[in-house]
C-alpha cells in the first residue's frame, strides 16, 4: 500500500461503493430489474436509474484507479473534502425527502402528502429544493463561493432531469416521491 496515491484511495473507494450499491442495495431495495415487461410492453425497472448511476461510479473508480499519474497521498484534506460532500448530500437528500411533506402539511387542503405525491406542482417540490439545493452547494463548496452561475447550473440540471425523466414517462414519480 506504498503506492496508494490519494486518485487511487478515491478510485478503490468508488468501485468498493459501486460494487455494494450493485449487489447488495439494489437487490434489496428494488422489486423490478432494469426493465420490465407489462401487458406486452416494456416499462422501466424500479432498478434502472440506481443501476446506471453504479456503473458510472464504478467506471469512474476504474479510471481513478489506473491513473498512471504520480499523486500524493491521501491527507486530511481528501478527508475533509469527502466528508463535506457527504454532509451537502445528507442535508440535501434530507431537504429532499421532507420539503414536499412539510409544505403540503402547510398549505395543502387536507394536508395529506402521499394523495398529492403525484399532481403537479407537489411532485417537483422535494426534488427541485433538494437537487437544486445539492448541485449549488457542491459547486459553491468547490469553488468557495456561492455565484449566480452555480445556482443556474443548479436549476438548468434539475430541469433537465425533469424533461428527460419525468415528462416522457407517465408511471415514474420522481425522488423521493416513491418513498413516501
Amino acid at each position: 500500500m506504498r503506492n496508494l496515491t490519494a486518485t487511487k484511495a478515491l478510485g478503490l473507494g468508488s468501485i468498493a461503493l459501486a460494487i455494494l450499491v450493485i449487489f447488495v442495495w439494489i437487490p434489496l431495495d428494488t422489486e423490478t430489474w432494469l426493465v420490465e415487461r407489462k401487458r406486452g410492453s416494456y416499462t422501466v425497472g424500479d432498478s434502472l436509474a440506481p443501476m446506471l448511476a453504479a456503473v458510472f461510479v464504478l467506471l469512474a473508480g476504474v479510471l481513478l484507479l489506473f491513473d498512471g499519474r504520480e499523486g500524493e497521498r491521501p491527507s486530511r484534506d481528501n478527508l475533509r473534502f469527502i466528508g463535506a460532500m457527504i454532509g451537502i448530500g445528507v442535508i440535501s437528500l434530507t431537504v429532499m425527502r421532507w420539503a414536499g411533506p412539510a409544505l403540503a402539511a402547510l398549505l395543502a387542503e387536507g394536508g395529506d402528502y402521499r394523495l398529492l405525491r403525484d399532481t403537479t406542482p407537489w411532485k417537483y417540490i422535494g426534488f427541485v429544493l433538494g437537487g437544486g439545493a445539492l448541485i449549488f452547494s457542491m459547486i459553491a463548496f468547490v469553488e468557495e463561493r456561492p455565484s449566480w452561475r452555480a445556482l443556474w447550473i443548479a436549476v438548468a440540471a434539475v430541469a433537465g432531469i425533469i424533461l428527460l425523466y419525468d415528462l416522457p414517462f407517465d408511471d415514474i414519480l420522481l425522488p423521493p416521491n416513491g418513498d413516501v
